[in-house]
């Protein structure tokens, strides 16, 4: 696995303009300018990267080891998320601040939301050689289905 960015995204019917979004802390913005785009949580490890975590470790951890099937020897971790939905169930995590392994208290007021048109992502990642992939659910949870196919989905 190089340095090279790879993206998950998650969800099931697209649309061909549809966005995409991620959620970053907004102290980790410098980083993701001067690195020219963002990277998965397993090279930000790899990397030592100090960036500001605002999703939850034992989640993070999972993914780590959960395989994507459609790009062999690749596992959920080494894909940034991206989600279909403005709000994720993250992002209403962080406002409520009551659950126990969530580490982050800080709000949604520093929660940056990045947006992309999914049609230009994806065109871009197939051009320049880059792995990504859509689940059909939570990438985090061990039924979830992967596809490297635009096809698969309504585009």
């Amino acid at each position: 696995m190089t340095g090279t960015p790879l993206i998950v995204i998650e969800g099931v019917t697209l649309l061909a303009s549809r966005r995409i979004y991620h959620i970053t802390h907004v102290d980790n913005l410098p980083s993701v300018v001067a690195a020219g785009g963002l990277y998965s949580d397993r090279v930000r490890a790899q990397q030592n990267a100090g960036q500001h975590t605002i999703g939850m470790n034992t989640i993070k951890s999972r993914r780590m080891a959960l395989p994507v099937h459609v790009h062999s020897g690749t596992f959920v971790g080494d894909f940034v998320p991206f989600y279909f939905c403005l709000r994720s169930i993250m992002l209403y995590v962080i406002h409520r601040a009551n659950h126990p392994e969530l580490e982050y208290r800080g709000g949604q007021e520093s929660i940056v939301h990045l947006s992309a048109q999914l049609t230009t992502v994806v065109t871009c990642l197939t051009s320049s050689g880059v792995c990504w992939a859509f689940s059909f659910g939570n990438a985090a949870a061990n039924y979830t289905r992967f596809s490297a196919d635009p096809g698969s989905c309504v585009v």
